[in-house]
């Protein structure tokens, strides 16, 4: 049973960083599709950035493209995410998924089939 376990939200002052880490479990597959997605209250959830464990290839959302940077280490079976420049709107519950093939649509929760439990991020002004 594959299994995702996140760890590393908190709480930051605007312009601060945090580091989120993704650690999976339990999949034989040497290729996946890796994904940070954010969700606040009364919202979709969106997608933040996407990393292909295969290739490398990466996608970030607008509004996080050059402050946040998505990476992996295979050897580890882990997913960052660098998160820099923090601001208000950053905060959310921030969770990984998982997804065999990557969907053309990296942004969409609907692509992705295995989730993690949720990390809280909190940037405060």
């Amino acid at each position: 049973q594959v299994q995702l376990v996140e760890s590393g939200g908190g709480s930051v002052q605007t312009g601060g960083s945090l580091r989120l880490s993704c650690t999976a479990s339990g999949y034989t597959r040497s290729s996946v599709c890796m994904a940070w997605f954010r969700q606040t209250p009364g919202k979709e959830r969106e997608g933040v950035a996407r990393i292909a464990s295969s290739s490398g290839l990466t996608y970030y959302a607008d509004g996080v493209k050059g402050r946040f940077t998505i990476s992996q280490d295979n050897a580890k079976n882990t997913v960052y995410l660098q998160m820099n420049s923090l601001k208000p709107e950053d905060t959310a519950m921030y969770y990984c998924a998982a997804a065999v093939f990557c969907p053309i649509t990296w942004y969409s929760r609907n692509g992705y089939s295995i989730w993690g439990q949720g990390t809280q991020v909190t940037v405060s002004s």
